[in-house]
């Protein structure tokens, strides 16, 4: 006779009394169904525990990054709105050209999540030693090209003879500072898909801490420091991209831990250890410029506005982007632990892992909505006295606190897809939905209505519906998990 006691998922299917659907909704052992189980490891403390080890780094250092942007924006509008503008116009062009070292550290972090998964210490170095002198390359063709033709792009894009020359200046500095950039960024996407977000937090908090106070230095010339303003707000982010990178490069040399770049593992590239990172890569890269030029031609049309509604969009977009910080955060967590999951050959618990994201994030963006409603005046207040952009500011903040909702839910669901390697997928949402949606119904709604920069606003919030809504659907049916890399 046996005397052994059945799971609770057995004990409720025989007729114990289910908890209430909310309750159901934040249990682990209710997020996959029975028959997809392959092990009954699926505690409420250790299923949370586990995440949130993984993900308070993460979240930390993201959400700090999007604080210092925001202190650096609120620096910088010291200097005034147009001083505000001329920055704000050289971001989608310099993100347009990082979307191939984007693409990379997104490709590494899954391939080496993967391979921590299985196990597989060797080939997870083998990646950093392949792709790291491609993405230094690759960072220095940008920076020659970005010098040479920094004004016809920053023209094109709408810069006027009030914001040309800070733009510009602004543009080519930081575009130097790529090189370094892209170090960093592919290997604390090693480290991120190796599990240790902490390394990646220390990387990029004294990063920026060393860019915000540089910033104070060189913006209003502190100390012995010259008054370089918009320049010296560009010098100083250059300054805190190559301290991130001798960081996340010491993180690699030390032989005891998991990631360790031996210089012998430079330039050898082998077609079955970049394989599987180009595969992730090449969605990864149409989704980033699908992305990019998106926001290059969305930014295009709101610049055509004026330079007193584009410092309004720029104030705006630096509040949006500060709480999309929180989402990213822990979505670097569920790439990890999806793509390490499906290593060891368990979609059911990388399933989990994907959902409990999803459902902590949901309880941020509540708080976060209900936040930025309340004191919308306020923080738009921190960046200008200018009465037209706090009026236009406030109202416009009254629908990000929607935004917020619904963005924080499609970036976790796409952390997840991404980390198990469903990049192409993301690809496609993103250039129907960025590249195709929100331009054209911004050009609708700014130019042949009167609602102006409402309209671009109204175009952000429907996109960002639209992206939650795909990625949600393709995240329950399931077939990411089934991807080899």
């Amino acid at each position: 006779m046996n005397d052994q006691k059945p799971p609770v998922t057995d004990r409720v299917a025989a007729g114990a009394k289910r908890p209430p659907f909310l309750v159901r909704f934040f249990l682990p052992r209710y997020m996959v169904r029975d028959d997809k189980k392959l092990g009954d490891d699926f505690g409420t403390k250790q299923i949370y525990l586990t995440f949130l080890l993984l993900a308070w780094p993460a979240l930390a250092e993201q959400v700090l990054t999007g604080v210092i942007n925001f202190v650096d924006t609120l620096m910088v509008s010291s200097v005034g709105d147009a001083a505000v503008a001329a920055i704000g116009l050289t971001i989608q062009p310099r993100m347009i050209f990082q979307v191939v070292l984007v693409a990379i550290a997104t490709a590494v972090t899954a391939v080496v999540a993967r391979r921590k998964g299985q196990g597989d210490r060797d080939g997870a170095n083998r990646v950093l030693g392949a792709m790291l002198p491609i993405v230094v390359g690759v960072a220095a063709v940008f920076f020659v090209v970005s010098w040479f033709f920094a004004q016809p792009i920053l023209t094109f894009i709408g810069a006027k003879e009030d914001t040309i020359a800070d733009a510009t200046s602004y543009y080519r500095i930081t575009m130097f500072g790529l090189i370094f950039l892209g170090v960093s960024l592919t290997l604390n996407g090693a480290q991120r898909g190796a599990g240790k977000t902490r390394i990646a937090m220390v990387t990029t908090m004294t990063a920026n801490i060393v860019n915000c106070l540089f910033n104070a230095l060189l913006i209003h010339g502190l100390w012995i420091f010259p008054r370089l303003e918009v320049t010296g707000a560009a010098i100083a982010t250059v300054i805190g991209q190559f301290t991130a990178m001798v960081i996340s490069v010491a993180s690699v040399r030390r032989k005891n831990g998991y990631l360790f770049l031996k210089l012998s593992l430079l330039f050898k590239i082998d077609r079955k250890v970049v394989g599987p990172v180009f595969f992730v890569m090449s969605g990864a890269l149409a989704e980033q410029l699908f992305l990019r030029v998106g926001f290059f031609t969305f930014a295009k049309l709101v610049a055509g506005l004026g330079t007193l509604d584009f410092a309004t969009h720029q104030i705006c977009m630096t509040i949006l982007n500060l709480s999309f910080t929180v989402g990213d955060g822990l979505a670097i967590a569920s790439s990890a632990l999806v793509g390490q999951n499906l290593g060891m050959r368990r979609p059911d618990r990388a399933l989990v892992f994907g959902k409990v994201a999803q459902r902590i994030g949901l309880a941020f963006a509540a708080v976060l909505c209900a936040a930025v409603a309340v004191f919308r005046r306020g923080i738009v207040g921190w960046f200008t006295d200018t009465p037209e952009v706090l009026q236009k500011g406030g109202n416009i903040m009254l629908m990000i606190s929607i935004v917020l909702l619904f963005q924080i839910q499609q970036v976790m669901f796409g952390g997840t897809l991404r980390g198990a390697g469903d990049t192409r997928f993301m690809a496609a949402v993103s250039l129907l939905t960025i590249g195709i949606m929100r331009p054209g119904l911004t050009f609708v709604l700014m130019h042949l209505t009167p609602l102006g920069l409402y309209g671009a606003w109204i175009a952000v919030l429907t996109d960002q519906i639209i992206r939650a809504l795909f990625a949600g659907i393709r995240f329950y049916r399931g077939k990411w998990a089934r991807i080899k890399l």
